[in-house]
């Protein structure tokens, strides 16, 4: 048998270990990755599996790589609208919030392990990041919400702060390695890290967009290749020219993420597979780096300087900043609980390895140390946190389905399977009661093994599978009507205007949407607005029924046959 037949026989058995252990996390409340960390030093020389590993230069490419990955599907995922609402608070976390902590828990450092210095700030700067996704998986396991402003300031921060921790690592290494300056010659370092990794990142995304939307290319299973190539590209570019290609391949990933692409969902999908996969070996190969019996020479160093970091350090960065933007004191509390560090620190502990620094294997192993107490502590009792902050919302109201989009290539429309479930508020109505917008299309029902013909008079039942054809701007109302919770959908609705037939009546209205505006329920859009509106009707009349305002887009003669609804403030 050759070495690499062994190899795949291994990489299969880790791989799927190391998934099937994610559903004891959710159970555990243990964050997945420290899951995969203790996969991966049980499967090495000290454990059962006997591995000999001991190459920080491959650890460090693997684990650039895998983060690479990891970042460009955090920015596919990351909507432009999340960006713009928290970029002030969250920009000023992942730069100013990262320094601080650095600064606290470096100095914390250079007292208790007795390292010079600057030594002791490399620390800090090592364990500034924070990774706030798994955080949010743990929330979604455990069926915890918060509110969108605060999650998003979070995703956003663990998002972006990578790249400020990775330069003053690297700035920092040049300092005592290099004798590099620090004054002039380490700021010139930040604008060339951070510029031209922004620019290279927008530059490449943009151009990666009209790529994908003008190639023609045969094989459809390639769209989500060829993404994944313009993601390297991105991060290449920029490491080449002396940028951050974290920062550049996270950008790309959200430009081209907020833009509609041929076959979305379909490189979403593969993306993401892509991140988990890259997550499992990252974490693995950094178990497999360490020995377990090393940790125990340094577990009360790395305990001080993990309860600096979580209870002194990470609130001192946090408080004073989000004061600023109007937080309160249980959202400022909980964003400083939420500093669950993760990968990046323990790549970056990698760094020292490799420049030669003598007090290097000390640093990797309080900073493994730090990981684990902060991911177990941290991610084992946020949800409680969270629920003794009272900061917990209802659930987000989502469809009774699982969405598999197909995007139509040169056509502004979309594919999306909605299954109903074993009790659906739709159940029981007519399709034509579904107050759908007027460009949307059921193309098909499916009940069992049966195709059922979409008509208007056709009864929805439970489990029914719908394939609709809607345009991508009406998605959100359309997930509300077949939601169970449409009063808290109304609270995502785009402020857009809602298009209608004129043959719709308030019942359905409230039914689809929730609104509680109306007495005669039974009455249609166009009856409404020819009783209410005096004279003949003409295209732009409004109407305003308390927080709702009608507006008529269509015609036929007397018949209003299209009406607009503006929802702007129907959520007050």
């Amino acid at each position: 048998m050759f070495l690499i037949d062994k190899l795949i026989l291994l990489a299969a058995v880790v791989i799927l270990v190391g998934i099937l252990s994610s559903k004891l996390s959710a159970r555990l409340g243990l964050p997945v990755l420290v899951l995969f960390l203790i996969i991966g030093m049980l499967t090495g020389e000290s454990g059962i599996g006997g591995i000999a590993f001991d190459n920080p230069v491959w650890a460090h490419a693997l684990g650039t790589m895998a983060l690479a990955v990891i970042l460009f599907d955090g920015g596919l995922q990351t909507p432009v609208a999340s960006i713009k609402a928290v970029w002030k608070p969250a920009s000023l976390l992942a730069t100013l919030g990262v320094l601080v902590t650095a600064v606290v828990t470096g100095l914390a450092a250079t007292y208790i392990l007795g390292l010079s210095p600057l030594e002791g700030l490399l620390l800090g700067a090592i364990v500034g990041s924070t990774d706030a996704a798994a955080v949010f998986s743990l929330l979604r396991n455990a069926n915890i919400h918060i509110n969108k402003r605060l999650k998003s300031t979070l995703e956003i921060e663990s998002a972006s702060n990578d790249p400020m921790a990775i330069f003053l690592t690297v700035g920092l290494l040049e300092v005592v390695v290099n004798d590099m300056q620090p004054g002039l010659s380490l700021l010139q370092l930040f604008v060339i890290q951070m510029g031209v990794g922004a620019l290279v990142g927008l530059g490449v995304g943009w151009a990666s967009v009209k790529l994908i939307n003008r190639i023609h290319l045969v094989a459809s299973g390639l769209y989500p290749v060829m993404v994944a190539a313009c993601g390297f590209l991105s991060f290449g570019i920029a490491a080449n020219l002396g940028g951050s290609g974290f920062l550049a391949i996270f950008l790309t990933g959200v430009v081209i993420g907020n833009r509609r692409i041929a076959f979305q969902r379909s490189i979403f999908l593969f993306h993401d597979g892509l991140a988990w996969l890259s997550q499992i070996a990252m974490f693995v190969v950094l178990g497999l780096l360490i020995n377990p019996m090393s940790l125990l020479e340094v577990w009360w160093e790395g305990l001080a300087i993990a309860a600096v970091l979580i209870l002194v350090a990470r609130p001192l960065a946090v408080v004073p900043l989000l004061k600023l933007f109007g937080f309160n004191a249980r959202e400022m509390t909980l964003v400083s609980w939420v500093g669950l560090r993760g990968s990046v620190p323990i790549i970056l502990a990698i760094f020292p390895l490799l420049f030669g620094l003598e007090s290097a294997p000390l640093i990797f192993n309080v900073v493994f140390f730090v990981v684990l107490i902060s991911a177990s502590i941290q991610g084992t009792t946020l949800p409680l946190v969270a629920r003794k902050l009272k900061l917990t919302e209802s659930p987000p109201a989502v469809p009774a389905a699982t969405l598999e989009i197909t995007a139509l290539e040169e056509v502004d429309a979309d594919i999306v399977e909605y299954r109903l479930g074993d009790q659906p508020r739709a159940a029981g109505r007519r399709l034509s009661q579904m107050a759908l917008p007027e460009s949307t299309v059921v193309a098909m029902i499916t009940r069992g093994s049966n195709v059922i013909p979409p008509r208007g008079s056709t009864l929805l039942q439970a489990n029914d599978h719908l394939f609709v054809v809607l345009r991508p701007e009406t998605r959100p109302f359309i997930d509300c009507v077949f939601s169970d919770a449409p009063e808290a959908a109304l609270k995502e609705l785009p402020d857009q205007k809602l298009k209608l037939k004129g043959s719709t009546t308030l019942d359905d209205l409230h039914h689809a949407y929730g609104l509680q505006t109306f007495e005669q329920t039974h009455m249609t859009l166009d009856q409404l607005l020819r009783e209410r509106l005096d004279g003949p009707l003409e295209v732009g009349d409004t109407l305003t029924l308390g927080s709702v305002t009608f507006s008529v887009e269509g015609l036929l003669g007397e018949r209003v046959t299209t009406v607009s609804l503006t929802l702007d403030n129907a959520t007050d």
